[in-house]
């Protein structure tokens, strides 16, 4: 009985640092998501064919924002807040969702996890609460505390995007 009880405490053990290491908890140093409703202002951002208007944001650190996202181009685009190197990292997850037939230009594919093997089920789901996919026509929004000052980027992370230029700035400042 001893023994038993080892051995399912060390396969439940196992199982959630699998879980841990497959959807790692979403934690970032420049702020947080937040409701709607606790947005202290509205920032309509505009989705072209490889673009963003505007192409830079200034914030204050402490400020609520919704970012209402307006997809006016032909191809579905992502809004997604980090630096560089977050970006950098994302960009070769959306490639994954690429080539494993999700991702489509104008949409994304519901997977069966049977075609998901060696893939990580955090990339595959596009879930993270700092970025959204806006579909071409559609609006969608994303609401987020800055906590901090910083220099951010907000970026389409879909292969190719960022390189033609849909990228911008975010400044975070007193």
């Amino acid at each position: 009985m001893f023994l038993r009880n080892r051995l399912v405490l060390a396969g439940c053990l196992l199982v959630l640092s699998l879980q841990l290491e497959a959807a790692p908890g979403h934690t970032y140093d420049f702020g947080q998501p937040a409701p709607a409703a606790k947005a202290t202002r509205s920032i309509e951002v505009v989705m072209g064919d490889m673009s963003f208007t505007p192409k830079a944001i200034d914030i204050k650190a402490g400020e609520t924002v919704r970012f209402v996202l307006v997809n006016k181009g032909q191809l579905l685009h992502e809004f997604n807040l980090g630096d560089a190197a977050m970006h950098a990292k994302h960009q070769q997850e959306m490639i994954k969702m690429q080539q494993s037939g999700m991702l489509t230009p104008t949409g994304m594919k519901e997977m069966d996890h049977g075609s998901m093997a060696g893939m990580e089920r955090h990339a595959m789901k596009h879930d993270d609460p700092n970025s959204v996919l806006v579909e071409p026509g559609k609006t969608a929004e994303l609401t987020w505390t800055f906590t901090k000052t910083t220099n951010l980027e907000f970026a389409c992370n879909i292969p190719g995007h960022y390189q033609a230029g849909m990228v911008g700035k975010l400044t975070v400042s007193q």
